[in-house]
């Protein structure tokens, strides 16, 4: 499965702090109908992601009913994104 779409880079304050992007409801609704079969537990779903010219592999998480794109410290860099700023993600399933 192929999916692009943009949204807001927020920041999670917790105790291991980390940067997301969240996957809007029908793309998330899309992921939730495949996710039984790419999924390695609780719900993640290891996927390549790609924003400007930056590709990595990572896991979406399962939040809310929706799932959220982790942005490494790497790409944040290569990229200059920071909270706040819209990026366009490419995911890639499987």
């Amino acid at each position: 499965m192929e999916l692009e779409f943009s949204g807001e880079v927020w920041y999670w304050r917790g105790p291991a702090p980390w940067f997301f992007v969240t996957v809007p409801e029908e793309q998330s609704l899309d992921l939730h109908q495949v996710s039984a079969g790419v999924t390695y537990g609780w719900g993640m779903i290891p996927v390549s992601a790609r924003i400007g010219r930056t590709e990595w592999t990572t896991s979406l998480w399962p939040k809310d009913g929706l799932y959220v794109v982790p942005i490494k410290t790497v790409v944040r860099k290569a990229e200059g994104i920071d909270e706040g700023d819209v990026v366009t993600v490419r995911l890639s399933t499987g």
